[in-house]
Parts: structure tokens; sequence; C-alpha cells
């Protein structure tokens, strides 16, 4: 049993900022990777930015290069997404998802997806 909790989203203005946070809990050996991903009405869900335990590597979306930071505090198996310069084109539902080893089954991968967060960006 692995869950991840997505909180921080809201209304904000063209050109604000939110940070997003998602909280892993349950039974895990480790996890891997999380990341974030957001779905726009009408639209399929898209990978938004991503990192590894170590946060030596991380991969954006084209779209919010230089705008969005993704981070992770690993004593809290937290990872945070910091939202910069938004738009209204980055109005979405924002999931957030966790891959990794299960405790009680260590050789079996778990991927698992919160309920989302809604992120609405006004002109």
């Amino acid at each position: 049993q692995v869950q991840v909790v997505e909180s921080g989203g809201g209304l904000v203005q063209a050109g604000g900022s939110l940070r997003l946070s998602c909280a892993a809990s349950g039974s895990f050996f480790s996890i891997n990777a999380m990341g974030w991903y957001r779905q726009a009405p009408g639209k399929q869900r898209e990978l938004v930015a991503t990192g590894t335990s170590g946060g030596s590597t991380t991969n954006y979306a084209d779209s919010v290069k230089g705008r969005f930071t993704i981070s992770r505090d690993n004593a809290k198996n937290t990872v945070y997404l910091q939202m910069n310069s938004l738009k209204p084109e980055d109005t979405a539902v924002y999931y957030c998802n966790a891959k990794g080893l299960y405790a009680f089954l260590p050789n079996r991968l778990f991927d698992v997806w919160g309920q989302g967060t809604l992120v609405t960006v006004s002109s």
C-alpha cells in the first residue's frame, strides 16, 4: 500500500507563483522517482517534471523549462513543484506520480498516482 497526496493548487493571476507539494506514504522500501504531470480540459495528460531520488537527474517539459522547478525532501518523502511566471495555458489538474519498490515485495515496482490538485491561472 503506497499512496501520494497532492496539495497547493489554487487560483492565481498570470505571472504569479504557486508551490505544489506531494507527500508519499505507505509500505515502500524506496522511492526511485517522483514527478508531476498535468491534464488540461480536453487534452491528454502530459509530463511536467520528474526527478530521481538523488536529485541529480531532472526532466522538464519544454513548455515549463526556466519557470518550474522540481525539488525533493527525502526525509519527508515529499516532492515539490515551484511554479513561477504562470501562464493561462498552465491551467490544469496537476497529478503527482511516484515509482519505487514495495517494502514487502522488494522486487516489485509500484507506480502510483495522486488524486490531483487544480491549478487555475487567470489572464
